[in-house]
C-alpha cells in the first residue's frame, strides 16, 4: 500500500520529527508512507471570512494538485467521523482488501481545508473534538497508522 501523508505547513520541532521518524521506520516493514510538506499562506492573526476562504482556497489547491484520481483521499477534520484505532485498521484493511492500493491522508493549516479539498475527499477522519496543532497530527497520525497495520497483522502493541 502507497500512503501519502499531505500536510500544509512546515515542521520546525525536532521533537515531533523525531517521533515521526520513528513511526515512518517502522512503517516501512508495512507500507510505503510518503509525507508531502505543502507551504502555508501567511496570514494575519485577525482576519475577515473572505480572507479566511481565500488562504484555504490557495492552501486547497496546493493539496488537490498533488492527489491523483486513483487515490482514496481521507482529510482529517474537526467533523469528520470519530474511529476507535481498530476501526482505523479495518478501514486500512478494507481499502487494500478492494483495490485502492493508494491512500492520501490531508492535514490542512491552521485554518482548516478548503470545500474543494473537502468535496474531494472520499472520508474524513476526526481524532477528537478538540483542536490540535497541525504539526502534532501528523505524529499522532503516522502512530494510529502503524498501530493500524500491527492490528491487522495481529501482532503485539500496547494498548
Amino acid at each position: 500500500m502507497n500512503i501519502t501523508i499531505i500536510t500544509v505547513g512546515k515542521l520546525k520541532e525536532k521533537y515531533l520529527k523525531q517521533g515521526i521518524d520513528e513511526y515512518l521506520k517502522r512503517l516501512g516493514a508495512y507500507a510505503k508512507v510518503e509525507i508531502i510538506e505543502l507551504s502555508d499562506e501567511k496570514a494575519p492573526e485577525t482576519l475577515s471570512d473572505i480572507e479566511m476562504e481565500q488562504i484555504k482556497q490557495k492552501e486547497g489547491e496546493r493539496i488537490l494538485a498533488r492527489i491523483s484520481g486513483d487515490t482514496h483521499v481521507v482529510a482529517l477534520a474537526i467533523e469528520g467521523k470519530m474511529k476507535s484505532s481498530e476501526e482505523l485498521a479495518e478501514t486500512i484493511d478494507k481499502l487494500a482488501t478492494y483495490g485502492k492500493s493508494k491512500v492520501a491522508f490531508i492535514i490542512g493549516g491552521s485554518l482548516g481545508l478548503s470545500k474543494e479539498v473537502m468535496n474531494r475527499a472520499d472520508d474524513t477522519l476526526s481524532f477528537s473534538k478538540m483542536t490540535f496543532p497541525h504539526q502534532l497530527m501528523r505524529l499522532i497520525l503516522v502512530e494510529q497508522i502503524y498501530r493500524a497495520f500491527r492490528i491487522n497483522r495481529g501482532e503485539p502493541y500496547h494498548k
